[in-house]
């Protein structure tokens, strides 16, 4: 990739988590019934994001820059999971937490990598089981449950 869009990219995603981490301070410390509050984990992605984009831009400014071959753009991949994206965030409500990650996971993995469709469907059912009970048991977090027809 060209270290020009490394560049732009970091500080870019360096903007972004700082946005994160100053729109979670407008939310809420914790909510009724909840020991953790709305505003961790906006808090924690941001500061994760505005980490990995400081040593992404530490690493493309100490990077020479390599001319190779240019790759082609994957169009196809960034429509068809930025649709599912925008799905997941549609139907969280109406479907649950559980049901709806577990469907976004299965389509971005395939898109990532069609070959494997067994150990996708174990990884996305295993991770959105997993983090429902870590964050609304252990955590006494609160999620979109199971829809109500099911």
């Amino acid at each position: 990739m060209a270290l020009k869009f490394d560049y732009i990219a970091s500080v870019l995603f360096l903007a972004v988590g700082v946005l994160f981490i100053v729109g979670s301070k407008n939310l809420e410390s914790s909510s009724y019934g909840s020991a953790v509050g709305p505003d961790i984990f906006p808090l924690i992605l941001g500061s994760a994001l505005v980490l990995l984009s400081i040593r992404l831009f530490y690493e493309t400014f100490i990077t020479k820059n390599h001319y190779g071959t240019k790759e082609k753009l994957q169009y196809k991949p960034f429509i068809i999971i930025f649709t599912t994206t925008l799905l997941y965030i549609l139907t969280l409500e109406t479907i649950g937490y559980v049901i709806t990650t577990f469907l976004f996971l299965f389509v971005c993995f395939q898109t990532m990598q069609r070959s494997k469709v067994i150990l996708s469907l174990i990884i996305s059912a295993c991770f959105s089981g997993l983090v429902y009970f870590l964050y609304v048991d252990v955590l006494k977090g609160t999620l979109p449950g199971w829809p109500i027809w099911f």
